[in-house]
């Protein structure tokens, strides 16, 4: 069996281009255009071509890694949006022969390992509004991109789903379908997705001329969903919920089911995220759907062309949501 090294020249004649130009997409140079970066990525993939990161890194002087930073790991675990993230992203980085480290290390470490050279920069996940790392990552001019708006205004490259759009679909649907007592389960309100989830829906209901919803705090897991939906059971009035995340979905419908509201004869439910969780539930849940792999992919690409290019100017992508009707509502 032939086991020599594909060569970057095989590599270029698969997909049709120089030898120059496969290197340039190897090396992570933003200037190519995102067509032929694709043709050659997918030339990669058919030819097995693994670059040498060792050699790459003596003449780029760079890790050849990028960081993916976590929230805490009881989050991590259980949530499939990580996985999601983590999906998107590896199929842009791979033929570029850059590894993932995923971290959720303190905020010294991950500042340290992009001074170091360990890693070229870093994708956040999930931040808060008191998390200092932002700006600390600003101030020293080296290359972030965050997964989701800024909690406060800030000079940041960032990607996102157009949040209160999607509360908003969500509440459309509900009154739609005849609900006129809404309610909401919301993220934490410490959080973009959590604040701006909660004003695109407030806004609808105000739009449709609807008494101001009930809302309860959650926090984005499971528990959360079902401590909350036990608050939401002493206003019998309640008849359509939005819960801010699928995963506190499945917390909140048995418990909702338990206490005799029954789903969705008595109460309509909407989710966000269009997660596994969502066709998991009992009933599938009808739910907003935001592209976290396209979403990831576009973080990914954006941050290997900060790496390249450290002066380029920020940038936002905001991707649009849809809805995904199932048997909730």
């Amino acid at each position: 069996m032939d086991r020599r090294p594909v060569t970057l020249e095989e590599v270029a004649r698969i997909a049709g281009v120089s030898r120059a130009t496969v290197s340039r997409v190897v090396n992570g140079v933003a200037t190519v255009d995102r067509e032929l970066r694709q043709v050659v990525e997918k030339a990669i993939s058919t030819t097995g071509y693994t670059p040498n990161r060792a050699a790459r890194s003596l003449v780029t002087r760079r890790a050849g890694a990028i960081g993916l930073v976590l929230p805490e790991e009881g989050r991590t675990v259980h949530d499939p949006y990580f996985g999601r993230v983590v999906s998107g992203v590896l199929p842009v980085i791979r033929p570029l022969g850059v590894q993932l480290v995923l971290t959720t290390g303190d905020h010294r470490e991950v500042v340290d390992d992009i001074r170091q050279r360990r890693l070229d920069g870093v994708i956040l996940i999930h931040t808060h509004g008191a998390d200092p790392l932002p700006r600390q990552l600003i101030e020293a001019n080296l290359p972030v991109v965050l997964a989701a708006r800024p909690v406060r205004p800030m000079s940041i490259t960032y990607v996102d789903v157009d949040q209160a759009a999607g509360a908003a679909l969500a509440a459309d649907h509900l009154i739609s379908s005849g609900c006129r007592h809404l309610a909401t389960i919301t993220g934490p309100l410490e959080t973009p997705a959590g604040q701006d989830r909660l004003r695109g829906f407030l806004e609808a209901t105000a739009r449709h001329g609807l008494p101001e919803p009930v809302v309860v705090e959650g926090d984005f897991s499971r528990e959360g969903g079902a401590k909350a939906a036990q608050e939401l059971l002493a206003d019998a009035a309640v008849d359509g919920l939005f819960v801010a995340s699928d995963l506190m979905a499945t917390g909140a419908l048995p418990v909702l089911r338990q206490g005799g509201r029954r789903v969705p004869e008595a109460l309509k439910v909407v989710g966000f995220d269009d997660s596994s969780p969502a066709v998991e539930c009992d009933p599938p849940l009808t739910t907003v759907r935001q592209p976290v792999e396209d979403m990831a992919a576009e973080m990914a690409r954006l941050l290997v062309e900060r790496v390249e290019r450290p002066d380029r100017p920020v940038s936002s992508v905001v991707f649009a949501p849809t809805l995904v009707i199932r048997q909730s509502s």
